[in-house]
């Protein structure tokens, strides 16, 4: 698994590469639609945990306003969304800046997605094992459900990779969100939001 791990990092720095040439005009247009489209920056960054917990910066298209209330009113994540922003996700075309983050090494192309800063000290500690591999664009979890599956179970998913992962795994992940991305499948948990937080029940924040 070791030695897997390092192939691992020479496959994704050598592929994320090759896709930023390739996929360059697709995020160009994209970035020309967001500018045009609604008012804001092109990309979105925030901090999220990375391999055993270090911070690191994440990038993806804005997909939203930037307003977040409308007449005292707090807006959810899917009144938010643009336009211009609906399609890239139905697409997954906003995930395409996360390219830097794996040529950086914060990211891979697969593993389990790095999720809120915040949720650290929420988690258990079999549930922090996701962060013993570097976060992914796509996962074991994401293929088995995406956003409509329960926190819980996600975790059990990014668990259950860390203790299997291995190129054949990686692979079978690879073309599993390649389908999954074809056929739009599992992007919203709801009309209304696109995942509720984790930690969060009956409208209060959850503190260990």
């Amino acid at each position: 698994m070791i030695h897997y791990r390092k192939i691992k990092r020479f496959l994704d720095l050598s592929f994320s590469i090759i896709l930023l040439v390739v996929a360059s005009p697709c995020m160009l247009g994209a970035s020309i639609a967001i500018r045009l489209g609604s008012r804001g920056p092109v990309l979105f960054k925030q901090e999220r945990p990375g391999k055993d917990g270090v911070i690191f910066t994440i990038y993806k298209f804005r997909t939203m306003r930037l307003e977040t209330e409308k007449n005292g009113r707090p807006l959810s994540d899917m009144e938010r969304m643009t336009r211009v922003g609906t399609i890239l996700r139905k697409l997954s075309v906003d995930e395409l800046p996360q390219l830097f983050n794996i040529l950086k090494g914060d990211m891979s192309f697969i593993g389990p997605r790095p999720l809120m800063v915040q949720y650290l000290d929420r988690y258990t500690p079999q549930q922090m094992r996701r962060h013993e591999v570097t976060p992914g664009i796509s996962g074991w979890a994401q293929i088995n459900g995406r956003n409509q599956v329960e926190w819980e179970t996600r975790f059990k998913y990014d668990v259950w990779y860390v203790e299997h992962i291995s190129f054949w795994l990686d692979l079978r992940i690879f073309f599993k969100t390649l389908a999954i991305v074809l056929i739009r499948s599992g992007v919203n948990q709801s009309k209304n939001q696109t995942m509720e937080e984790f930690g969060v029940v009956k409208n209060r924040t959850f503190r260990a």
